[in-house]
């Protein structure tokens, strides 16, 4: 079965956000590990790496997973917000490493306006020499399907399989499936034969091995709009169907499924009832 779980805050502590976690019925959980809105942020003490890796084993949760800063723009043309992007991502391996989280998720980048095919050449010098700064991190970075909006490059599975094709260390990158961004782009799972469609697509194009941690969130805008407004499973345009197939598909047993629906933690019990209705036993 997946690991279901959610984006949870790490206010008072990133120690905290297991019990969080738990509380709210997740078996993994996704966190900021600073926050998203800032390019700086305090180390973590002792006791928070401490503490924290502690009650990822007391409160029993399988999976962490970090969500880059929303600042962090790995494909910018602009040199000085380049560097400031490719720093942050540094630091974020770092931190990773301290509170033993194998995965960092980042939105591949965007290209502002300067063309596809330079942002995505930007991307892929910046991840290699991300990696190579943090050649010794047991990280893995996962660049997420993005909806298309704006400039923002990932959502076609074509942009990812060039990211991943140029990266050198490829044992260090993967894929973050986000279902909203996805259906938001153009790929539809609402249905078995489009699901089935959609995700040949992306083992042939990616390669499924590759994909190792979903964001489950439904969509305000339908397919193709290119819009990326999240919504609570089975009230949006994707609808439940589409949950339950990924639910249920055998390939993605173990791993994590992330909920990043309105509202936070407030309805994140509810979703995750919603999709446990949905396996199928």
């Amino acid at each position: 079965m997946p690991l279901l779980g959610a984006h949870v805050s790490i206010s008072k502590g990133v120690y905290n956000a297991p019990k969080r976690g738990r509380d709210l019925g997740c078996e993994a959980i996704q966190i900021f590990s600073k926050n998203q809105m800032q390019w700086q942020a305090k180390p973590f003490t002792e006791d928070d790496i401490n503490k924290f890796r502690e009650n990822v084993e007391k409160y029993e949760i399988k999976d962490v997973v970090i969500h880059t800063s929303y600042l962090i723009n790995i494909g910018s043309p602009e040199e000085e917000k380049l560097k400031k992007s490719q720093d942050a991502l540094i630091d974020e391996f770092h931190r990773a490493d301290q509170l033993g989280i194998p995965y960092i998720v980042l939105h591949p980048g965007s290209h502002m306006g300067k063309g596809e095919e330079l942002g995505l050449g930007i991307i892929a010098e910046s991840i290699n020499y991300i990696l190579d700064v943090t050649k010794d991190s047991n990280v893995m970075l996962l660049l997420e399907t993005t909806a298309g909006q704006g400039s923002n490059l990932g959502y076609r599975f074509e942009h990812l399989a060039y990211l991943i094709d140029k990266t050198e260390q490829k044992e260090r990158i993967g894929v973050c499936f986000d279902t909203c961004h996805v259906f938001a782009a153009g790929y539809d799972i609402r249905t078995k034969d489009t699901y089935e469609e959609t995700m040949k697509r992306f083992d042939d194009t990616i390669g499924i091995s590759n994909l190792k941690v979903f964001h489950l969130n439904d969509s305000k805008n339908d397919l193709g709009t290119r819009k990326d407004r999240h919504e609570h499973i089975g009230k949006g345009y994707i609808g439940l169907d589409g949950f339950r197939f990924l639910v249920n598909d055998e390939r993605f047993n173990d791993r994590p499924m992330i909920l990043e629906t309105p509202g936070g933690e407030k309805y994140y019990k509810e979703n995750l009832e919603v999709l446990r209705s949905l396996i199928e036993r």
